[in-house]
């Protein structure tokens, strides 16, 4: 949520800059803005897309130049408007030309604007990010850098931010606490992004800054310090991935393109960590750890909407592989209650960025408590990365679109192998686990062949798209399957729809079915297929439309439900990664006819940085 781009060096920043918040618009915003200097400071800002803020300035010689911010907005505080955008401003009156870009949340932001306004400040709009930037020009004596390291000591919160100032036109300083800000680093040329798909385009180098650092940069130099003036020697890094991994190419939006792209992410995850042959498996992340986890007591899965999906998944493998107990939590509700940690908990924070503060703040209060903690994330050196003990690398490259995908196959992904890896050294037998590495390694050509069925899914879609209600209903492992259909139709389609546990359906909400109400099944063969057929009789004597996910060569299901999507026969710890792909393509048909933005959904952000 939210994106930072800011540049200096000795290119024109305006393309740079444009480009760069076109690259992060995946994230979720509703408003962009861009502050140049150029003989004086000139901004820009707008509510609504980036391609509004670009006809603004487009042929505005004012915002030529090689130093710049740019930014768009998820709104915190104060609705999205104009005044409310960023670059934020010092006092005009009595100001530096100070602009600030701001990711996160000041949280004592109220205070510090009352002291401000004793000082003799005046606001212009309702953000904590404006009162940051008064705080910065408060302290400024001559040193842009300073007076960021000394305002930064009084802020409680998070923040990620780029600041310019009119009175040092050959400088640029960027810092970070809790929200992600990397520095890309090329020939005499910065470029600071909260997102590295920013920077890609321009140098494969850069460092991420840690907590409670500060960068300043020129165009011929940079150096990092505390925001007590330590100074710091950042490690510079390649970037994880390639251009061409966050370009569209032939597909029209890239939530298809990372659904397609399924099959090659799931191998490349797999890739040197299971040998089915031999029955192992092999998770450098966690090696150091293998001990500890296999006495684990109690194992904790933290995650926020599709990643808790996968978790919810991941409870049910642990305990059915591994004999492992399980539990489930949302992380934004854990740290807020006294959750009971007891000794030999482990504690793992599933999350595609890495990122999620809620995630984050949870697996830091497990690991107060006495946890072990695990991350499973995608993002190399992200925060959860690196506050967690060890973890497991997703590995399934950029995600660009809101609604997750590829990610999501990765967690459940990974999540199974490490139910595996820990169930082989409790109590799976070799030949048994055999059996399941070897069906494993077959699940991405599966995956290609329900993607196969894409048209078919399109058409029965196409008929049910105008029903403003759906039910998703599962058992077991598939209960998590339903309502991570349920919130992709959600997320990009509008369409209200709940996903629950199909014995809870006559607990109350069999109440909303009337005829037609499309009723999602997921009805695979397994221990509780003829408990999942009688739910789905219960729907049809209701008058609901009922869309099956069956198992192929599965001809009985037809006589139980109006439509049915087929994916092949894998053992049923298995089988939620095939079951969730034909719910994936229904989502994406259900917004495409119905004319939404699928890559952009109004009001999600795909990286939720703040609480």
């Amino acid at each position: 949520m939210c994106g930072i781009v800011a540049y200096i060096g000795n290119k024109e920043a305006r393309e740079l800059l444009l480009e760069g918040l076109k690259r992060l618009e995946y994230r979720g915003y509703d408003s962009a803005g861009i502050a140049m200097l150029n003989g004086g400071v000139h901004v820009a800002k707008t509510i609504g897309r980036v391609a509004g803020l670009e006809e603004i300035i487009s042929n505005n010689e004012s915002f030529g130049g090689s130093l710049g911010i740019a930014h768009t907005r998820w709104a915190t505080h104060g609705e999205p408007s104009d005044a409310n955008a960023h670059p934020h401003s010092d006092d005009v009156t009595h100001g530096h030309g100070i602009q600030l870009v701001h990711n996160g949340i000041i949280e004592n932001y109220v205070s510090l604007k009352t002291y401000l306004q004793d000082k003799g400040h005046t606001f212009t709009s309702e953000t904590d990010t404006e009162v940051l930037t008064h705080l910065i020009s408060e302290f400024y004596n001559g040193d842009l850098e300073r007076a960021v390291q000394t305002a930064l000591k009084e802020v409680t919160g998070a923040y990620a931010i780029a600041v310019i100032c009119e009175k040092e036109p050959g400088v640029l300083v960027a810092a970070r606490k809790g929200s992600p800000l990397l520095v890309g680093v090329g020939k005499n040329e910065y470029v600071v992004a909260s997102d590295s798909s920013a920077i890609v385009a321009h140098t494969t180098q850069a460092f991420l800054l840690d907590n409670e650092t500060v960068a300043r940069m020129t165009r011929d130099s940079f150096r990092t310090t505390t925001i007590d003036n330590v100074e710091l020697t950042p490690e510079l890094k390649e970037l994880e991935f390639t251009l061409e991994q966050i370009e569209l190419g032939d597909f029209e939006h890239f939530m298809l393109k990372e659904i397609y792209e399924q099959p090659a992410t799931l191998n490349t995850s797999m890739q040197g960590r299971i040998d089915s042959i031999g029955g192992t498996i092999t998770l450098g992340g966690v090696s150091e750890l293998a001990d500890e986890l296999v006495k684990a007591k109690r194992i904790l899965l933290l995650g926020q909407g599709t990643a808790l999906h996968a978790a919810m998944i991941g409870e049910y493998l642990l305990e059915e592989l591994a004999g492992i107990p399980a539990e489930v939590e949302f992380a934004s509700e854990f740290r807020y209650r006294n959750p009971i940690v007891e000794e030999g908990t482990v504690a793992i924070a599933v999350s595609q960025s890495g990122e999620t503060a809620d995630t984050l703040a949870a697996v830091q209060e497990a690991k107060r408590r006495g946890a072990t903690s695990l991350g499973v994330v995608n993002v190399v050196g992200s925060s959860i990365a690196r506050e967690t003990d060890a973890g497991v690398y997703l590995r399934v490259g950029p995600e660009i679109g809101v609604a997750s995908t590829k990610a999501f196959i990765g967690q459940v992904g990974v999540l199974t192998m490490l139910a595996m890896y820990l169930g082989r050294r409790r109590h799976l037998g070799r030949d048994e686990m055999r059996r399941l590495l070897t069906s494993f390694e077959e699940i991405p050509r599966k995956i290609e062949s329900v993607l196969a069925q894409s048209d078919h899914i399109l058409e029965v879609t196409s008929r049910v798209v105008n029903r403003d209600n759906w039910l998703f209903l599962g058992r077991g492992l598939h209960y998590p399957v339903a309502l991570e259909g349920a919130l992709k139709l959600k997320e990009i389609s509008y369409i209200h729809a709940e996903g629950m546990p199909a014995a809870e359906m006559k607990h109350g909400p069999i109440a909303l079915i009337d005829k037609g109400m499309p009723v999602v099944v997921v009805a695979t063969k397994g221990s509780q297929y003829e408990k999942i057929i009688g739910n789905m009789e219960e729907v049809r004597s209701r008058g609901g439309h009922v869309i099956a996910v069956a198992t192929e060569g599965d001809e009985e299901i037809h006589n139980h439900c109006d439509d049915v999507f087929y994916v092949p026969d894998v053992p049923e710890p298995l089988q939620p990664l095939l079951t969730v792909i034909p719910l994936q393509l229904l989502a994406y048909h259900a917004a495409v006819l119905r004319g939404k933005d699928v890559d952009k959904p109004r009001n999600l952000a795909k990286s939720v940085t703040v609480e």
